[in-house]
């Protein structure tokens, strides 16, 4: 198993709990954004700089990911396409998606998409709480552990 990340929005409390878990349990992580970001120095951790553009960072992780692989996203479209080649997806408030779940999660998406669309405010996501974090490291804890067989996959 391989992590990937898709690092351009998400959270520093998010990232520093992913390199806790990668460099503890010894699982490779690639970091994949369009501007430069800064990890730790580990051979477990790597980091891939994209073009600009729209959906570049998914592309490129998308073509990365094998069955098995876990990718951390808030992205839908990009879960939904970790699902369909058999990969996991996890998302930084500690939601696993799932093939039961994705396509009521798309099809939200897509409606609060058409509402803004058409002028509708529908606001962003709320604000990163402890809690959020806390759950998102409980997940990933359980993900990891579940899937302790699949591991590792050479950095």
């Amino acid at each position: 198993m391989h992590i990937y990340v898709d690092a351009d929005a998400l959270p520093g409390p998010i990232k520093e709990i992913l390199f806790r878990a990668a460099m503890r349990r010894r699982i490779p992580m690639t970091l994949v954004a369009n501007k430069f970001l800064q990890i730790p120095a580990s051979p477990y951790l790597a980091f891939v700089r994209t073009g600009q553009g729209f959906d570049v960072v998914d592309a490129a992780i998308v073509a990365r990911v094998v069955p098995g692989d876990l990718v951390i996203t808030a992205d839908i479209p990009l879960a939904a396409l970790v699902i369909e080649k058999d990969g996991h997806a996890l998302n930084p408030r500690g939601e696993l998606y799932t093939k039961d779940n994705i396509q009521g999660r798309l099809t939200m998406r897509n409606l609060l998409y058409e509402l803004r669309g058409a002028g509708v405010t529908t606001g962003g996501p709320p604000p990163l709480h402890n809690r959020d974090k806390e759950a998102f490291a409980n997940q990933l804890d359980i993900f990891l552990t579940r899937h302790a067989g699949t591991m590792p996959r050479q950095p």
